[in-house]
């Protein structure tokens, strides 16, 4: 079982300051994954990642590695950490939020879905169990389970259909989990993922199969999915109320810096999302006060920081204007750079919200951080 423990508790809210144990390190919550989805955060090379940005953990995507470079690629370098040199911890998506992504490409079946690849139209099957075999290909510390993750808007009898599938994979999920072995020598810990969509019935009911099935933690699926933001808050207060204390809580591909306080607040422990990356390869950077666009023409003799309070490599190296200079001129670095503040600035903001939770004073700091934010919501 994942060692969690809790450090500290907000006596105002749900937000909580832990960590968990795994055989590449512990991870301190709240935290946030920055996505390194085909074995590489983009733009950003591991050294920074590890040492400036101070990622902790990273993402990756079964569905992805499974097309390319292949289990087989993965197993002949010992695993994905090896592959990628990268020490620390990954956790692995199950692929399941790709497949049902590919629409008309896709076809259900009896014991999993059948897909063609989006590189080359072969075929391939995704079960449950199969899942489970990639994922100890790859090695990742913390696994996923195949699941259905339903589009928004979607009606009852939908959600509820997808629900009792994710469900039926969990268990199957689990066994092939019990019965498999990691190649690598170390430990790794399968979560579940609680669906529903956005009726409360049908979350409470996909929570409770999971918990009967005492995986290592619990993620939540599904939202940031189209919906309202107020309903995604909604939804995982309820959810969080349900799932036990003593696992760790991740809250799926969400998102922007206020939605992660708000979930944070609710008590969810683990983020990522494409955002802060993919942001920052469009020249649009995070910074205490708001989003910079850094092909504006007026930051062209700005030889400021991007963010003054900033202590990122980016941010202590170079200005506004190189940054805007290697933007226009199309020049690789501008991404490397832009990502490297992206992930800094997020990484800062969970680390931050961790400390405001030991010290007792998270909801009054993060009112104050996310009225800010709303004052400064158009890029710049």
């Amino acid at each position: 079982m994942l060692e969690f423990k809790i450090d500290a508790t907000d006596k105002t809210c749900k937000a909580r300051a832990g960590a968990f144990k795994t055989d590449h390190g512990v991870v301190k919550t709240p935290i946030f994954m920055p996505v390194g989805t085909q074995g590489t955060v983009k733009a950003v090379n591991q050294s920074y990642l590890e040492k400036d940005i101070k990622a902790q953990i990273v993402l990756s995507n079964t569905y992805h590695l499974y097309l390319r470079p292949g289990t087989d690629i993965l197993e002949s370098a010992g695993g994905l950490h090896k592959f990628m040199n990268w020490n620390l911890p990954i956790l692995t998506d199950s692929g399941g939020y790709q497949v049902f992504s590919l629409s008309e490409l896709r076809k259900m079946k009896h014991d999993g879905v059948e897909f063609r690849s989006h590189l080359d139209g072969s075929k391939h099957l995704f079960t449950p169990e199969k899942v489970i075999g990639i994922q100890r290909s790859i090695g990742s510390d913390l696994m996923m389970p195949l699941d259905e993750c339903t589009p928004f808007p979607c009606t009852y009898e939908y959600a509820k259909k997808s629900k009792e599938l994710t469900s039926r994979w969990a268990v199957l999920n689990k066994e092939a989990f019990v019965k498999s072995k990691p190649l690598y020598g170390h430990n790794q810990y399968l979560f579940g993922i609680v669906q529903g969509s956005v009726y409360k019935d049908l979350r409470e009911a996909s929570a409770r199969d999971l918990m009967a099935l005492d995986f290592d933690g619990h993620s939540i699926g599904g939202l940031a999915v189209g919906e309202p933001a107020e309903k995604m808050y909604e939804i995982v207060d309820f959810v969080t109320d349900i799932l036990p204390e003593n696992k760790p809580r991740y809250l799926m591909g969400v998102g922007r810096p206020e939605n992660i306080l708000e979930a944070i607040e609710r008590g969810v422990d683990m983020f990522d999302c494409v955002m802060p990356t993919r942001n920052a390869r469009n020249a649009n950077l995070f910074t205490s006060n708001g989003i910079l666009s850094m092909r504006n023409n007026k930051h062209k003799d700005d030889f400021s920081p991007v963010d003054d309070q900033c202590d990122c490599y980016t941010c202590i190296n170079y200005s506004r204007a190189y940054l805007r200079h290697l933007f226009i001129a199309k020049e690789i670095l501008a991404y490397e750079l832009a990502t490297i503040h992206n992930l800094h600035f997020y990484l800062n903001l969970v680390t931050e919200a961790r400390q405001k939770i030991i010290e007792g004073c998270f909801n009054e700091w993060k009112l104050d951080k996310v009225n800010k934010i709303k004052k400064h919501t158009e890029v710049k």
